[in-house]
């Protein structure tokens, strides 16, 4: 995979998912009444003022990056018609429109990729999908597509735990594999590195492994809105359990790594590629669901200055019965905000030194 992919993938899978997330602010905050002063496309600095309605201004930004709402009056409860200003219930209804709008894209572009038709694979055998550069698999020759019917005379079948517990039990030796390329058998000999040899993005061997595909599988309508509803909630119920998951040792650690803006360029890259390899989009449509639905719930966290966050201060509010001062308001998600840059920074650090998909 090259950079090129990486950063076309960026802005195709980001791009739209945020864009959808600000549409959803401004909706709601238009359904309430509450004055929207601009809806920009990309991020400032701003490029154009394309047009005005209703009171609100459509501007270009130079950044061509999804978009942003500026609502009157957003930390400013004397500014009338402003969202501060508005009803607990306004409130809660336009902060939490973002992670909705994300939910409902997520759910229709799942919809999309079944309907299109998911890839069958044949899980009686196994692939190699890819090999890491500079790998002990890539040293013996082993190459994408290749089929691993056995390890050291035992058959492997579809058996991927066996192959990878062979595999970790022989660390350091050479172990004898039996591949299919292109209807020939060969015999290959691989030696696993050691633990320490490698990163946490890859194996002993350095190989990905995967299915062979059987064609695509199109859903039916309904089936497939189904299949849809079931794909969101998984992948809420992935997030929100994947932390307990950790700790009884249930996760992998390296599949659990916080990932930065870079590290879901390089997974959409990936996937990007595939689907424009193939012609099939149901990889690419797959993917960005995932991450518009993890945008959602990541802002729905009560955190400091994350729509959550925000929402927390209102549900406080109903609580006390007053409204926390906007002043005390503001410095804690500022100081939220920067902390959140600070460790976004450290996350995309990690991404370019140990990237999640190596280039």
């Amino acid at each position: 995979m090259t950079v090129l992919w990486a950063i076309g993938a960026f802005f195709l899978v980001l791009t739209p998912i945020i864009l959808v997330h600000e549409l959803g602010h401004f909706w709601a905050a238009r359904k309430s009444g509450i004055k929207v002063e601009e809806f920009g496309l990309g991020f400032p600095p701003r490029a154009a003022v394309l047009f005005e309605r209703g009171g609100t201004k459509f501007t270009y930004n130079w950044i061509p990056l999804g978009g942003f709402v500026r609502p009157a009056g957003e930390d400013d409860p004397d500014v009338p018609g402003g969202l501060a200003s508005a009803s607990k219930r306004a409130r809660l209804f336009v902060l939490s429109a973002g992670a909705l709008a994300n939910f409902v894209f997520a759910f229709f572009l799942f919809w999309l990729a079944f309907v299109i038709g998911a890839p069958g694979f044949d899980d009686s055998r196994v692939m190699v999908q890819a090999v890491m550069p500079d790998s002990p698999a890539m040293v013996a020759g082993l190459q994408p597509g290749d089929l691993i019917l056995g390890i050291n005379g035992q058959e492997v079948a579809g058996d991927t735990e066996m192959l990878i517990s062979a595999i970790h039990a022989s660390v350091g030796q050479a172990v004898q594999l039996l591949v299919e390329r292109d209807g020939r058998l060969l015999e290959l000999s691989v030696t696993p590195r050691l633990p320490g040899e490698y990163g946490a993005n890859q194996g002993p061997t350095g190989i990905a492994l995967g299915f062979p595909a059987t064609g695509r599988q199109p859903m039916g309508l309904l089936p497939a809105s189904a299949a849809a509803g079931g794909s969101v909630w998984q992948v809420i119920y992935g997030t929100v359990t994947a932390p307990a998951m950790l700790i009884r040792g249930q996760l992998d650690p390296s599949l659990a790594r916080p990932v930065s803006v870079v590290g879901i360029s390089q997974i959409a890259g990936r996937a990007a590629e595939s689907s424009a390899t193939t012609g099939d989009p149901f990889q690419i449509l797959f993917f960005t669901a995932i991450i518009s639905v993890a945008l959602g719930f990541t802002n729905l966290l009560p955190l400091p200055a994350l729509d959550g966050g925000r929402i927390m201060f209102v549900l406080l509010e109903a609580v006390r019965g007053r409204r926390i001062e906007p002043e005390r308001e503001g410095m804690v998600h500022l100081v939220g905000m920067l902390f959140l840059l600070g460790l976004m920074f450290l996350i995309i650090i990690q991404d370019i030194v140990n990237p999640i998909v190596p280039f």
